[in-house]
């Protein structure tokens, strides 16, 4: 099963992607994807004019060729924020059957006219037809290997080759994708390369299927290579179910985020200030969250919990939540139940939000135990809890209240580390004083 943090990563790629799919691209987008563009094009045409080849290009063959890759192309899986297709089934015939330095712009063109129904269709924007040739590097690095090892005529023997030039496509298109990412976002893309290891794990296992069919076309003919449609028409049936499996998670998704949202908007409806405070509490633990690194999963359930670690005081009669002075024990005894009424309410919803329940119920658990409603101390309490337990205190203190005025920053973080170690967790605590420090400046 795939980690849920994993499972997190891939559904923020895959929406990112869709929408990025649609949009037109950025002028800082646009300018390195034409200087990735031009570069490819002029490395294959210099390629295909000043490298001599044992083969020359055959009509037939490069027809045949050709279409087999516009048609694999429609064959698309969507992985990180882009997607890949199983052309490693007709690109390694290409590498034997047509001029082997000729290849990378045979590659570019069948790219081109794959992406053409995209273009129709609306699910890519046309602005974007320049990014298809920056996509293509993979193609230069097994034509150049094959070239210089004297390998453009196949034989079984020469395997230590294929296998040195399977490795030239993955290094040519990882450098190519990293510099592409990196300089558009001007960071290191560390999810999204984690996220592209499967799609070399798929390029590795057509590439001995791709060598078959190479054999059988030198054997039986160029139109031999049409064989691989049947399979590639299999692959597309499974991208088409995976694309669907995407679909819904990514539905899913989005309704556990309005929901979240819908019960936030309920608490800010039954009680301005508790609602107005959430949302304090949430840019805060989100900010805390960040600093401390946590995953995509930790952040989403601080997310979700810092927005509705009040939900509960739903079922508080108001005389109790409005109250202008201190609260007497029976009072503070229907008030401790909040936390408990809100996991019940998020469990009742279930999926993601009965996993933020866990966090809300604890998260007016104390460092050294003495909070409730279970006593619970130390890391024993969910690193999501503690964090917003700590920004809830902080955005309390710092906000007017019925019964008094809003605290002076100074003396709110002089609060915050008083009470490290005892009611809230400390690295938490020196994490919310530098953000606040920085919000501050």
């Amino acid at each position: 099963m795939q980690p849920a943090t994993e499972t997190l990563d891939a559904e923020r790629l895959f929406a990112r992607g869709r929408a990025r799919a649609v949009a037109p691209p950025s002028l800082r987008e646009r300018n390195v994807e034409g200087v990735a563009a031009l570069a490819f094009l002029a490395v294959a045409v210099a390629m295909a004019v000043e490298l001599a080849s044992p083969r020359l290009l055959e009509p037939l063959t490069l027809a045949v060729l050709l279409g087999a890759y516009v048609i694999t192309c429609q064959a698309k899986f969507d992985f990180a924020d882009g997607y890949t297709v199983p052309t490693e089934l007709v690109l390694v015939p290409m590498l034997f059957l047509l001029p082997t330095p000729c290849v990378p712009l045979v590659v570019s063109v069948g790219w081109a006219l794959g992406r053409l129904l995209d273009y129709a269709s609306g699910a890519t924007s046309v602005r974007r037809a320049l990014h298809v040739f920056g996509d293509c590097w993979h193609a230069v690095g097994p034509a150049l290997v094959i070239v210089f090892a004297g390998a453009q005529v196949f034989a079984w023997e020469k395997w230590p080759v294929y296998a040195l030039a399977l490795l030239a496509q993955f290094g040519f298109d990882f450098v190519a994708t990293t510099a592409r990412i990196w300089l558009i976002e001007e960071s290191v893309p560390r999810v999204e390369l984690r996220q592209i290891a499967p799609v070399y794990a798929l390029d590795a296992a057509l590439a001995p299927v791709g060598l078959l069919v190479t054999f059988a076309a030198l054997e039986l003919g160029a139109a031999t290579c049409l064989l691989v449609l049947p399979l590639t028409a299999v692959l597309a049936v499974l991208s088409r179910e995976r694309q669907r499996r995407i679909d819904q998670a990514l539905e899913l998704s989005e309704a556990y985020q309005g929901t979240a949202l819908l019960l936030g908007d309920v608490v800010e409806a039954d009680d301005a200030y508790t609602g107005s405070h959430s949302r304090g509490v949430v840019e805060l633990s989100l900010a805390v969250a960040d600093r401390l690194d946590l995953d995509a999963r930790q952040r989403r359930n601080v997310e979700f919990a810092a927005l509705l670690h009040d939900v509960g005081k739903i079922s508080v009669p108001k005389e109790i939540i409005n109250k202008p002075g201190p609260l007497d024990d029976d009072e503070w005894k229907i008030m401790h139940r909040h936390t408990i009424e809100g996991e019940a309410m998020l469990k009742r919803v279930g999926g993601v939000l009965a996993d933020v329940g866990r966090i809300v119920r604890s998260s007016h658990e104390h460092y050294d135990g003495s909070g409730y409603p279970d006593g619970l101390a130390g890391t024993a309490i969910p690193i999501e809890a503690r964090i917003v337990t700590c920004c809830d205190a902080f955005s309390a203190m710092t906000t007017t209240r019925s019964y008094r005025d809003a605290m002076p920053l100074a003396d709110a973080v002089a609060e915050l580390r008083a009470c490290a170690g005892t009611q809230f967790d400390p690295e938490v605590t020196e994490a919310l004083v530098a953000v606040a420090g920085d919000r501050s400046a």
